[in-house]
């Protein structure tokens, strides 16, 4: 099982921007693809970027793409996002994923039921 803590969060105006960073723990192995997931209140959680293991896949939501940027840390064990251009429509937790199954598979990146692990989330707040 892998533990997966996320961090960046906070409250911003709109137009700005934060990076949001979720590391990964409890395998030897840091070969699993990533995901972000946010959920807005009163709305069900919805896919918003994803990595392959490698880094060479991103997938993005249509609703943040432009604004939003994935990437993986030096330690394969972290990943970022990178967000800006902050709308108050974006006020979510944000959860970061893991699947240690398929890291490399570039199908399905949206899907959570894909995800292995989850961590407890990280909230963002953007006022208007």
């Amino acid at each position: 099982q892998v533990q997966l803590e996320e961090s960046g969060g906070g409250l911003v105006q709109a137009g700005g921007s934060l990076r949001l960073s979720c590391a990964a723990s409890g395998r030897t192995s840091s070969n699993y693809a990533m995901g972000w997931f946010r959920q807005a209140p009163g709305k069900e959680r919805e896919f918003v970027a994803a990595i392959t293991s490698s880094g060479a896949t991103t997938v993005y939501a249509d609703s943040v793409k432009g604004r939003f940027t994935i990437s993986r840390g030096n330690a394969k064990n972290t990943v970022y996002l990178q967000i800006s251009s902050l709308e108050p429509e974006d006020t979510a937790v944000y959860y970061c994923a893991v699947d240690t199954r398929f890291p490399n598979l570039r199908v399905r990146l949206r899907d959570q039921d894909r995800y292995t692990d989850w961590g407890q989330g990280t909230q963002v707040t953007v006022s208007s």
